[in-house]
């Protein structure tokens, strides 16, 4: 990998009126001129994604949105993307004239506040108008962090990027900055790591999918080491390295073929539940998948795969995992599939949803879907716990996470205590 993808990226959403000068406070931070500018209502008509370094926070895209107050032709689909792009921010910076202040930026600073989103109010072209202080006043207590900048004076350009990162570490939390590892805290310095990878239609030619990529450069992070083979070979590099592994992880679909060459003393997990952890809610996931159990035949299953990759024969998401489940159950399922940044608005007609292990979306995005199948009180599991618990070895795959493990025990176990 040559950068950092987007999903491990802070996502940072640019919003404000039409010119009040988002897409030159994008130029000023990334110090190029990466997006069009000019006087013209409308210029910006989609979401401009710019992905950069912004030391010492890391990397980050920036999304530069349309105007919320567009009266083009176009103008309210432009909005309505621009509002979208919310649900993708892990900081809301909203770009302000001097003295403008309305309805628009309060519903801005409101759906933040409801997502818990930090806000950075940047109160922009301040070489043309001089902001009132009774103004930046006001405005400081509505955000949690406030900044001026210049527009037209290319001197400051460095000057507005320091700003900006003082504010960002400011409201930023902790993990925001420091992102939780995928497993070397499961793994002793110096410990070695065994990682099943699968070769199969779905692996890029030439290359290993993204989480396999990640986990490798999360152990080697954190000193330990990595030994790579194919699920028919596990047997082979046991017998060959006298000192058992600290940690055993495996591609879902051979799960069962690892769980049976390894010995109970191992921990063993997979890469879809160590993204649950990293990604998610992991928690949640488990007790999600207690409800498996109390699936039956005619139960309606959304399977939402963050990636828009095209099914190949034998798909996981589109054929194996329904598979699975129909064979789980008994019976016939009605399932529905959503790919991409698509999610249903209702979720209620669902008796769970199956997530994938959210490799291209941020952290952010995946709670955010959490917390709307939870409101509309619908159980929600991944495809890693969801395969393991069909598989019958979900018990030996939550044992590197021991309270999760509980979590699942105690939600089944309820589960039973109210059946019919």
């Amino acid at each position: 990998m040559n950068s950092a993808p987007k999903s491990v990226r802070l996502h940072i959403g640019l919003f404000g009126r039409t010119n009040v000068g988002k897409s030159s406070f994008l130029n000023r931070i990334a110090g190029q001129d990466v997006a069009i500018v000019s006087p013209v209502p409308g210029t910006t008509t989609d979401v401009v994604e710019k992905a950069m370094e912004l030391l010492p926070i890391g990397p980050v895209v920036v999304l530069d949105t349309a105007g919320l107050d567009d009266r083009s032709p176009l103008g309210a689909a432009r909005a309505l993307r621009a509002r979208a792009a919310l649900e993708r921010s892990d900081v809301v910076v909203l770009v302000v004239e001097p003295g403008v202040w309305g309805p628009l930026e309060e519903e801005i600073v409101s759906a933040a506040r409801q997502r818990r989103v930090p806000v950075v109010v940047v109160i922009n072209k301040t070489d043309l108008t001089q902001p009132a202080d009774s103004f930046v006043e006001a405005v400081g207590c509505r955000a949690d962090a406030c900044m001026t900048a210049e527009c037209a004076d290319p001197a400051t350009r460095r000057l507005i990027a320091d700003r900006f990162r003082e504010c960002l570490l400011k409201v930023l939390p902790d993990d925001a900055i420091r992102s939780p590892p995928l497993l070397g805290d499961l793994v002793p310095a110096g410990g070695w790591i065994v990682l099943v990878v699968p070769i199969d239609l779905q692996a890029p030619k030439g290359r290993l999918i993204l989480p396999q990529v990640q986990a490798i450069r999360d152990a080697l992070d954190h000193d330990a080491m990595c030994v790579v083979i194919k699920e028919r070979e596990l047997g082979a590099a046991l017998r060959r390295i006298p000192e058992p592994p600290a940690l055993a992880v495996c591609d879902s679909q051979v799960v069962l073929k690892m769980v049976a060459d390894l010995p109970p003393s191992v921990p063993c997990t997979t890469f879809s539940i160590l993204f649950a952890r990293s990604r998610g809610d992991l928690m949640e996931f488990a007790r999600g998948a207690a409800h498996l159990d109390r699936l039956s035949p005619g139960a309606r299953v959304l399977i939402a795969e963050a990636c828009s990759h095209h099914a190949l024969e034998d798909d996981i998401g589109r054929v194996k995992i329904p598979r699975w489940l129909r064979r789980h159950v008994g019976g016939d399922l009605h399932i529905e599939h959503c790919q991409g940044r698509d999610f249903p608005d209702n979720l209620t007609p669902f008796d769970l949803v199956v997530h994938c292990g959210a490799c291209m979306l941020t952290r952010r995005e995946v709670l955010r879907r959490i917390e709307l199948v939870r409101r509309a009180g619908v159980p929600i599991t991944n495809y890693g716990l969801c395969i393991a618990a069909t598989q019958g070895v979900l018990e030996r795959t939550l044992g590197p996470f021991p309270v999760a493990l509980e979590a699942w025990r105690v939600a089944r176990a309820g589960l039973r205590e109210v059946s019919p």
